[in-house]
C-alpha cells in the first residue's frame, strides 16, 4: 500500500465533510488501524479506502462530546476559529491560540 503524509496536524481543529460534527486531533494513524468490525460498521456507500491517514478527534456535535476516528478524505478544515468544546481537550492540550491547539509536554519518569 502507498502510504501518504498526513494533511491534517495534531492540535489542529477539523470538522467531518459529510455529517455535522468537529473536533481537534490528538492522534494520527498513517493506514487503517482500528477493528475489521469497526470498519464493516462504516455504511457501505461512504466507506473510505483503508490505506490513507486516519484521525483520532475529540469530538463534538450539537448533543455531545466523544472520540471519533475519521479518514482524512471526509475532513475538512475548521475555519470558525472556536475552540472545541470536548472536555478532555484540557487534559491533551495545555492552550489554544489561533485555531490550534498546543499539546500539554509529555511527561517522562
Amino acid at each position: 500500500m502507498d502510504m501518504q503524509c498526513a494533511k491534517f496536524a495534531i492540535g489542529q481543529v477539523v470538522r467531518h465533510r459529510l455529517y455535522p460534527f468537529r473536533g481537534v486531533i490528538f492522534d494520527v494513524d498513517p493506514m487503517f488501524a482500528n477493528t475489521e468490525e469497526y470498519w464493516l460498521s462504516i455504511p457501505e456507500h461512504i466507506r473510505p479506502p483503508k490505506d490513507q491517514p486516519f484521525y483520532h478527534l475529540l469530538a463534538e456535535n450539537e448533543e455531545s462530546s466523544y472520540v471519533a476516528y475519521v479518514s482524512e478524505q471526509n475532513l475538512v478544515p475548521d475555519d470558525t476559529g472556536q475552540p472545541v468544546g470536548h472536555p478532555q481537550t484540557q487534559m491533551l492540550f495545555e492552550s489554544f491560540r489561533e485555531g490550534h491547539y498546543q499539546l500539554r509536554p509529555r511527561i517522562s519518569h
